[in-house]
């Protein structure tokens, strides 16, 4: 059987306290792919553990694994799954030396979540952009201080090795890898099958500006705030906003910047940006409708802003994830 014929092989690395989504979800990704393909040109799943047996999740569920020395010969992918036992498991000699060693029996190595804290200690991400979980990006960039740690993309991908964000994020990465073996329209099907709502590229952000942003605890801030999100389309520099707070333009730069974590300016952006995201995937408006309503007021302004917020532009950004698109 020609090369390209046989089945990809992957495994996904659990340990006791294991994250059940980052290792079942990217998994059911590639077995599902694998039902949609002919014989010979899926992948064969695997899990595998510091110890056999049952392995128990966070969750109380647990995954039946084979021990490490179970496998043999290269594999496709190897994929580690994180979780709140990946701090305890990165301290096991004999996992993290086995993680190093099969890294190089490899094309691609992948973690999900915390899983990235394995790689990062076996030395497989130093010199590398990677993400994690947005709640580890700190300590990750501190304990690893060799990495480039990005904590808004969903996922990063640099050469043959990818890390994901936490949980769902570890599907998303799985699908761009099957995409990159067999193409777009498989993904879409995968994808489709599995009832995900959404194929997210990797660059689009692990939150949404809504969260990401604090509400202040002053009520001239709070109400502000909520005048602000009514009113994308109205003057909202920060010499506009400090008059309606009855504020110094200085005084409102700072106390903003200290109680909701960003400057008023990238507030609104964001603001603007996420009400254009929710309008675009409705499909009701066109794209220059949603630019003057959300305030950015032409095509280009709001191209710009959505590549700096989510990565992809507008036009794409519909495609992917809209609704019918507006003839007008």
């Amino acid at each position: 059987m020609m090369a390209g014929m046989r089945p990809r092989p992957v495994v996904a690395v659990v340990f006791p306290q294991f994250q059940m989504l980052d290792a079942a979800g990217p998994l059911e990704v590639f077995a599902t792919a694998t039902r949609l393909l002919p014989e010979g040109h899926g992948y064969t799943v695997g899990v595998v553990a510091p110890e056999p047996g049952p392995v128990r999740s966070s969750s109380g569920m647990a995954l039946e694994a084979r021990g490490l020395g179970s496998v043999r010969g290269p594999l496709d992918t190897l994929l580690v799954a994180g979780g709140l036992g990946a701090m305890t498991a990165r301290d096991d000699p004999v996992l993290v030396g086995w993680l190093r060693r099969r890294a190089a029996r490899s094309r691609r190595v992948v973690s999900v979540c915390t899983g990235a804290f394995l790689l990062a200690e076996a030395g497989l991400l130093d010199g590398r952009p990677v993400t994690t979980h947005w709640a580890w990006c700190t300590a990750l960039q501190r304990e690893y201080p060799a990495l480039v740690v990005d904590a808004d993309p969903i996922f990063v991908r640099h050469g043959e090795v990818a890390t994901s964000a936490g949980v769902t994020a570890g599907m998303d990465l799985a699908l761009s890898l099957v995409e990159e073996d067999h193409g777009a329209a498989l993904a879409l099907e995968v994808a489709r099958w599995l009832v995900l709502f959404l194929k997210r590229p990797g660059g689009q952000a692990q939150f949404s500006g809504h969260l990401r942003a604090q509400l202040a605890s002053r009520p001239a801030l709070a109400e502000l705030q909520g005048w602000m999100a009514d009113h994308l389309d109205a003057d909202l520099s920060v010499a506009a906003l400090a008059r309606r707070a009855g504020m110094g333009t200085r005084t409102l730069a700072r106390t903003f910047k200290a109680e909701v974590g960003s400057t008023p300016a990238a507030y609104v952006e964001h603001l603007r940006v996420e009400t254009a995201r929710r309008w675009l995937e409705e499909g009701e408006r066109s794209t220059a409708m949603i630019a003057r309503a959300a305030g950015f007021g032409t095509v280009e302004t709001m191209y710009r802003a959505f590549q700096r917020v989510v990565g992809v532009p507008p036009g794409e950004y519909r495609q992917r994830f809209g609704g019918p698109r507006a003839t007008a």
